[in-house]
């Protein structure tokens, strides 16, 4: 089964490489690098799939918020601190925001419709957008190309080891979602007690 899945994945490398990056993961683009590292995939070609797959994922969620108004309705009433946040870092830093929000877990597909609700131009939007998604997708693959044998190896022992690995990764990520969950609230509590020493209302 294992190697069934291998051979699926070289041939159909870079469809499931687009893919991934459209809904946002990192992880398919190591698995590119370690693969452009073995040969079964060309390195500019997979650099190039993979910032287009980003691309396409943030301009789909940027119009989603343009033109899609009740679907954002409901999703700002679900995630309303994650919205304010997002909201914030904009005025904050403008289009370095773009930039930065791929590398913000659990911002990525809110600021690009965050960004959308706004009058933000969408050809400014795409412009950086792409710039972004290719510098995202090169400072990953590129890393992954040049240390594939140790990521190899460390893909071996977590399969050898993985009684001891799973809880490990479990922990570290609770611990990293934990704490950005928690620096969330307090930027939005923040702004609030700012908004409201002001005088400002806010909903």
């Amino acid at each position: 089964m294992e190697q069934l899945f291998l051979d699926w994945l070289k041939e159909y490398g870079y469809i499931v490489l687009f893919a991934w990056s459209i809904l946002e993961g990192e992880l398919g683009l190591i698995m590119a690098g370690i693969m452009s590292h073995t040969g079964d995939m060309f390195l500019p070609f997979a650099i190039f799939v993979g910032g287009f797959g980003g691309f396409v994922g943030d301009q789909i969620y940027f119009y989603i918020g343009r033109f899609n108004k009740k679907f954002i309705h409901n999703k700002i009433r679900s995630q309303r601190t994650k919205f304010a946040l997002a909201h914030l870092l904009l005025k904050k830093y403008g289009w370095p925001i773009i930039f930065m929000q791929r590398y913000m877990y659990g911002m990525r597909t809110v600021i690009p419709m965050a960004i959308g609700i706004t009058k933000y131009s969408s050809r400014q939007f795409a412009i950086i957008n792409f710039v972004s998604a290719i510098a995202w997708s090169s400072i990953t693959i590129i890393p992954a190309y040049f240390y594939g044998d140790e990521l190899l190896e460390l893909i071996r022992w977590i399969k050898a080891h993985w009684y001891f690995a799973i809880p490990l990764i479990a922990t570290v990520v609770g611990t990293l979602l934990y704490n950005l969950n928690k620096f969330e609230k307090n930027l939005v509590q923040k702004r609030h007690e700012r908004r409201n020493g002001l005088g400002i209302k806010t909903n």
